[in-house]
């Protein structure tokens, strides 16, 4: 007894033609999506600051407390200030994700790998001076001759306390010109070593504090700041109002004009986003108070620095804090970023392919039995236009090949009625020849 042959259902062909291109589209996209994709941002930050006791340094250590609760360690790598920090970011051998930057003592290059992340704080220029040695001065021209520190080389003060002098004419030629900084300069003024000095720093620098306080010591009102500002276009005009550090002592004892450059922070474009969207979120916090100078909120904000602003912090100054973060831990904010890069393209590609993929194994699949359909309909028209071309049995015997290769057509179940109606019009063909040939 011969045992019917089981049903094929499926054609290992159909499968290879529909599903290999659509394996190659699935890998294509995660190809592409890895290639967007950043690595988990890394548990450490290096950041170049600056002298010891310095802004720089007093910001860092807030910004490391900050970052301490996403769990980030903020490394501080002290520096002589600006110039060095930014000699260190241009270095790629240098251990450095970011450092502060003084507006106006950097030039970009076409070379520079740097994004700035805007402006972060008013950075005034304070010109100390024994009042011993100097009464009334309200003019640079009148440090002609005297000692004056003008901060450690490769420092923003320096840099800026060389511009503004050398625009007065004075020059180590007719002044004695000191590059010391740090707070051992207020043990020299004291000690009668130093006329002056200049210092550029917020007013929660250590050294700025301790001078406003000194006794003997005196804070110049630029008259000609107006003019630096239009001279140096980095450079804002700031008013000190009286009695602003000290209402009680009444300090400064009427209105101080200044001029400032202002602080920004430097990173590197290879810095990891997130680590960046935790700058920004630091610095507001941390310089987002008000001050003497500054509104609440007012820091950080959109800068004209000579570098470009970062993509990152362009996003945060539109947008605010990651919509993420603002509901999930930082670590969770970050890994699900990274699965959806990943998953985006792949759903792009997949979704048209679970839509499309079935319809073009169906056409596959129909095609065949089409086919047979083709070669039925050119039979019957062969015996309706000559039924004696051929005798009965040869009529037959190409019905038969037909039915056969049908009979072998690998059919999912969801066509199988169209399988059975071919079979029920091969039958009429069947009778149709048997009517019109003779036995």
């Amino acid at each position: 007894m011969n045992v019917p042959e089981k049903p094929k259902l499926l054609s290992w062909r159909d499968i290879a033609f529909v599903g290999l291109p659509s394996l190659l589209l699935a890998l294509g996209a995660f190809w592409l999506g890895a290639q967007f994709i950043k690595p988990a941002p890394p548990d450490r930050l290096i950041i170049s600051t600056g002298g010891e006791g310095g802004a720089y340094q007093i910001f860092a250590a807030r910004y490391k407390d900050v970052l301490a609760r996403y769990g980030i360690t903020l490394v501080d790598k002290p520096s002589a200030g600006s110039t060095e920090n930014l000699e260190r970011l241009r270095r790629p051998d240098f251990e450095v994700d970011a450092a502060f930057m003084q507006g106006g003592t950097a030039r970009a290059t076409e070379r520079d790998e740097l994004v700035s992340l805007g402006d972060f704080y008013y950075e005034p220029l304070w010109i100390f001076y024994r009042e011993a040695a100097l009464r009334g001065g309200d003019k640079l021209l009148d440090l002609k001759g005297k000692r004056v520190a003008v901060g450690g080389a490769g420092s923003g003060t320096h840099f800026l306390a060389m511009e503004l002098l050398a625009a007065n004419g004075l020059d180590a030629g007719n002044t004695r010109l000191i590059e010391a900084g740090g707070l051992a300069l207020l043990e020299r003024l004291e000690k009668n070593e130093l006329d002056a000095v200049f210092v550029v720093g917020p007013t929660q620098s250590s050294l700025v504090w301790s001078l406003l306080y000194t006794p003997g010591m005196r804070l110049m009102s630029l008259t000609h700041a107006e003019a630096y500002t239009r001279r140096f276009p980095y450079l804002a005009r700031l008013v000190l109002p009286r009695g602003a550090i000290d209402l009680t002592q009444e300090i400064p004892p009427h209105d101080i004009q200044l001029v400032s450059p202002m602080s920004t922070l430097l990173v590197r474009e290879d810095t990891h986003p997130a680590l960046i969207g935790l700058l920004m979120q630091a610095a507001s916090e941390v310089h987002g108070e008000p001050g003497v100078f500054q509104k609440p909120g007012e820091f950080p904000r959109v800068g004209h620095s000579v570098f470009p602003l970062s993509k990152e912090a362009e996003r945060y100054y539109k947008s605010g804090k990651p919509f993420l973060q603002r509901y999930l831990p930082f670590w969770a904010a970050t890994l699900i970023d990274r699965v959806v890069v990943m998953v985006v393209p792949l759903l792009v590609v997949l979704i048209p392919l679970f839509k499309f993929v079935p319809q073009i194994y169906g056409w596959r699949v129909r095609s065949r039995i089409y086919r047979r359909y083709g070669e039925l309909k050119f039979l019957e028209n062969e015996i309706n236009e000559d039924p004696g071309r051929h005798s009965r049995a040869e009529w037959i015997e190409k019905l038969d090949r037909i039915e056969a290769d049908a009979s072998t057509i690998r059919t999912p179940l969801t066509f199988s009625d169209m399988l059975y109606t071919l079979r029920v019009h091969i039958d009429l063909v069947r009778d149709m020849i048997l009517r019109r040939t003779p036995a």
